[in-house]
Order: structure tokens, then C-alpha cells, then sequence
């Protein structure tokens, strides 16, 4: 009886992970923190966690002293074929069907539930947006993504960064000091500038240049996308018709 339980407890668990992966598919873009076009510029103590990539540009500047925990693909293979795959991504996110359209409204202030947000030219971010619940969140801004400094995204309720992304038609800045939430494929460039952190996301420009400064950005892990353990347990128990003997289960394996 005891290997039946940890069958289903397995088979449940399973179940929980596969809801936290995202729909849009990035391919090989997917292990790069920055991945630029015409060149990858860094002033001060940028920090990568993830790969660096350039393609087919001519120069990545500033590494050292910046950081990168990860591979550095200056116009080889790899890198080409990330950029194919990041533009193959950002026709599905410019593709997907809008749920609303946001034209002329300032992010800022606003609590979104998932799904597709539309603006017919440029976004502005002042202040403090809210991402609430599990699932997809896409924005399909059709030239410029703009964030004033200070500038922040809370996730809330399941939302995670490996399910947000921002399809910018042209050039994305974040302004000082923002602490954002997401992956970035700009059409053309990409800057951040100082102490303008991704948590959790990505800066993949496809034409142009990424220009950093004193910048972290971390790649979403798969050790992000998981629910912390009570959650997991939590969920087995309500999955599994026999939760109570679980849980004895359990208790009697920590006691001994």
C-alpha cells in the first residue's frame, strides 16, 4: 500500500509542475539572461545569470567587470540560433489574441489578471503593477516600452516571471532603480539603465543593441517555477483520496 501512495503522490506532483510551465516557447533563446543583435554594452557591476549572447553583431563590452554566471556566445552558432528562435517567439507573442487593450493607459496602478494586453503604440510604467494568478501574461505594445525610475511589478497568487513576457514592436528602457518581472523581445533595442534590475526574465533584443548598467538580471529556473513544498503537499493531499494515511504515513517515517 505504501508504494500505491507514493505512486499517486508522484503522479500528483507532476501534475503541479506541468501547470507552471509557460505556453510561449523560446527555444534556445530560452538559457539567455541578454542576447543583442548589434552589440552587448555594460558599464559598472552588471551581473548575468544566465547566458550572453550576440548575434551577428560586432562586440560585447564590459564583461568583465560585469558578471556572467553562465556562457558567453559571441556570434557563434548558438547565439544565431537563439535569435532565430527569439524571433519565431515574439511572431507567436505579436500573433496571440489581445483580451484587452490598454492604449493610452499608464501600467502603473493596475492589478492584471493573465492574460493578452494590447497598446496600439507605446506603454509607460510609473509606479507599481500588479500581476495576480497563474497563467499566461503577455503585452503586445506595438513600438516603445517605457518605465519611470523606482518603477516596479509585484507578482501575486501564483503569477510568476517565467510566464510574463513583453513584445516590444520597437525599443525597450527601464528606467533607474525599476525592479521588473519578465522577458523582454524587443524589435530593436534595449536599455536599462542604472541599478534597473530583471529579477526574473530576460532582455532579448533582435535587431539591435542591449546597453546595461549596474544591472542584475536572472534567468527564470526551473527551481523558480516550482511551488514552495507546503504548497506541493498541500496539493497532494487534495488530490489523493487518502490523504489522512498520508500524512501517517509521513509521520511515522519522520519519527524513526
Amino acid at each position: 500500500m505504501r508504494s500505491k501512495y507514493l505512486i499517486l503522490s508522484v503522479v500528483a506532483l507532476a501534475g503541479l509542475l506541468q501547470q507552471s510551465k509557460a505556453s510561449i516557447n523560446l527555444g534556445s533563446a530560452d538559457s539567455f539572461a541578454v542576447l543583442g543583435a548589434s552589440t552587448v554594452t555594460s558599464t559598472g557591476n552588471t551581473v548575468l545569470n544566465g547566458n550572453l549572447g550576440l548575434y551577428a553583431g560586432t562586440s560585447i563590452t564590459g564583461f568583465p567587470p560585469g558578471i556572467v554566471n553562465g556562457t558567453i556566445h559571441d556570434t557563434d552558432t548558438v547565439a544565431g540560433q537563439a535569435q532565430a528562435d527569439a524571433l519565431t517567439a515574439y511572431n507567436n507573442l505579436a500573433g496571440a489574441t489581445s483580451t484587452e487593450n490598454l492604449s493610452g493607459q499608464d501600467l502603473g496602478g493596475k492589478t492584471l489578471l493573465p492574460g493578452v494586453y494590447t497598446f496600439n503604440s507605446s506603454a509607460q510604467l510609473t509606479g507599481a503593477l500588479t500581476l495576480s494568478g497563474a497563467g499566461d501574461y503577455i503585452f503586445q505594445i506595438n513600438s516603445t516600452l517605457t518605465t519611470a525610475s523606482a518603477s516596479s511589478i509585484i507578482l501575486e497568487s501564483g503569477a510568476l516571471a517565467s510566464d510574463v513576457f513583453w513584445q516590444v514592436g520597437s525599443s525597450a528602457t527601464l528606467g533607474t532603480t525599476t525592479s521588473f518581472y519578465g522577458s523582454i523581445l524587443a524589435e530593436a533595442s534595449i536599455s536599462l539603465d542604472d541599478g534597473a534590475n530583471i529579477l526574473s526574465g530576460r532582455a532579448l533584443a533582435l535587431t539591435g543593441a542591449v546597453t546595461l548598467i549596474d544591472n542584475d538580471i536572472n534567468v527564470p529556473s526551473a527551481v523558480t517555477s516550482v511551488p514552495e513544498p507546503a504548497t506541493l503537499i498541500s496539493g497532494v493531499m487534495l488530490l489523493l483520496p487518502f490523504g489522512a494515511k498520508l500524512r501517517s504515513m509521513m509521520r511515522r517515517n519522520q519519527s524513526a
